[in-house]
């Protein structure tokens, strides 16, 4: 089996079973990071990409439904594989509809939580390869990398974006030519539980007409809707 190194985010605060889990996915090839509950595991994706995220369901701090939940809701497609001792059907259907993409119930085999896990990172491989035309976006003569968190300007400057930059940016380019309203941008960019003032988006808004406007003060791509949100105009085509 080729995992390439495939990454594994383990979120369980059961320390025998995370141990052993990390150990044995290790013997397989995966590079295993570690949360103990929820809310650490919303910091390692916030921080890191991953291929494959293992979640528990009964934790402290931030259940594993909610913190499943609350990692779709950031527009984050990690592929979620839910291990829990709740077994009723209600309880995966749950699981499944706020965002997970298998559930498996515990006691379980190894032998088929490995499967599970090798034929998850597999799908989503497929699916961002297929994908993979969509993180480049042109307009006018200004250019986006959103995988590389980089652009290169229409004066041929590069430019590092910030995380909240890129996600702000593809936010806006995958509603083109449509108001953004800023609860939708609090809850994509930001979360649920860390809320910016106005300034702060308004600065963004600002930031992306320094980088790819000829006329910072007169916009053709980047546009406010007074009091409602933001709207990124483009009738070009975009790759």
């Amino acid at each position: 089996m080729n995992t390439s190194k495939a990454s594994i985010l383990l979120v369980e605060d059961e320390e025998h079973l995370q141990d052993a889990l990390k150990l044995n996915l290790e013997l397989e090839g995966y590079e295993v990071t570690t949360a103990n509950d929820g809310a650490a595991a919303l910091k390692a994706v916030e921080n890191e990409y991953f291929d494959l995220i293992i979640m528990d369901v009964m934790m402290p701090e931030m259940d594993g439904i909610s913190a499943t939940e609350s990692i779709r809701i950031r527009k984050n497609e990690t592929p979620i594989l839910i291990l829990s001792a709740k077994n009723t059907s209600n309880d995966r259907v749950l699981g499944l509809r706020k965002g997970a993409d298998d559930y498996l119930t515990k006691p379980f085999n190894l032998e088929e939580l490995l499967l599970r896990v090798e034929k998850l990172i597999e799908k989503n491989k497929k699916l961002i390869e297929k994908d993979s035309v969509g993180d480049v976006c042109l307009f006018g003569n200004n250019s986006v990398d959103f995988k590389a968190q980089e652009a290169v300007n229409f004066r041929g400057e590069r430019i590092q974006l910030s995380k909240k930059e890129s996600m702000l940016l593809h936010l806006l380019v995958e509603n083109r030519n449509e108001v953004v309203t800023r609860e939708k941008i609090l809850q994509v960019v930001w979360g649920y539980n860390v809320y910016p003032t106005t300034r702060t988006i308004d600065n963004f808004i600002l930031n992306f007409r320094k980088y790819f406007e000829a006329d910072s003060r007169n916009p053709r791509y980047f546009h406010s809707a007074r009091g409602v949100g933001y709207r990124f105009v483009n009738d070009e085509s975009i790759e």
